[in-house]
């Protein structure tokens, strides 16, 4: 049953995809499905939209699957709308990891989640998600590296998500948690919205080879990100006003109106990864 393996050792393991080599064992992740996905499923009713376009990558491509981050709860989710059939290994802070005196890291890495060290260049975390990725498993990566709204930080794209993907030689897969910050407000009582889990459609980092070199991986990163806010919001994605949700970055609305990215089906995405 794999009860002795350390956090580190099940970082370096495979979980689900195509590796022939040990797994992480599955009866915890199995057992937290159960029980979380469970109660999420009373008490929050939640369901997931085109969850066509995730099923369609698995044993045959890996895929970095982003998303706009709202509430603690969004990474819960994130993890639910995959199973049962597949898994998501999530890159989380390393802080996170050392918890209740190692428990939660231990009960995280069991369930697929690894560690980066944040405002750095984590090479060793980097080369696990790629990896994953190499081996047809699905890595998430939540860009903007800390919930929106909370503390003083101003809201920040991070470029790792199209970095880990170039990589991993994956495409980018956008997707958005619904409701999920209305669970806990700060000062109020805990409340029970209906969540709702969407897709979108996948992102080739080839179709922005027509930038600049050292801008491609920002750029694609940024255009990420505005297709979670378009499904977290409904609206086309050329009415998100990134500038107002990043306002210190840098803005790439004029470049993708003058030089509009192609859609993809999951399809389309999987053969040009091959």
């Amino acid at each position: 049953m794999g009860l002795f393996l350390s956090s580190e050792q099940m970082w370096d393991m495979p979980l689900g995809g195509v590796s022939k080599d040990k797994q992480v064992p599955h009866w915890f992740g199995n057992l937290c499905y159960g029980v979380i996905g469970g109660l999420c499923k009373l008490l929050f009713r939640y369901e997931v939209e085109d969850r066509e376009r995730l099923r369609a990558f698995k044993d045959r491509c890996g895929a970095v699957v982003v998303c706009n981050h709202t509430s603690f709860f969004d990474v819960v989710f994130i993890y639910l709308s995959a199973r049962p059939s597949q898994w998501i290994r999530l890159m989380g802070r390393d802080t996170l990891f050392d918890n209740a005196g190692g428990l939660l890291g231990q009960a995280l890495s069991r369930v697929g989640a690894f560690p980066v060290k944040r405002e750095s260049s984590d090479r060793t975390s980097l080369k696990r998600a790629a990896r994953m990725l190499k081996d047809d498993e699905l890595v998430s990566i939540l860009p903007e590296g800390t919930r929106r709204g909370k503390g003083s930080m101003i809201p920040k794209i991070h470029g790792g998500a199209a970095f880990v993907a170039k990589m991993g030689h994956a495409p980018i897969l956008p997707m958005t948690v619904r409701n999920a910050e209305n669970i806990k407000r700060k000062g109020r009582c805990v409340r029970f919205p209906k969540v709702t889990i969407q897709y979108g459609s996948p992102i080739l980092l080839s179709d922005f080879d027509f930038l600049p070199k050292h801008d491609r991986l920002e750029a694609c990163t940024w255009y990420a990100m505005r297709e979670c806010f378009a499904l977290s919001r409904r609206i086309p994605a050329e009415e998100v006003d990134m500038k107002a949700l990043f306002p210190d970055s840098t803005d790439w609305t004029d470049t993708f109106a003058e030089h509009p990215i192609p859609a993809h089906t999951t399809d389309e995405a999987i053969a040009s990864c091959r």
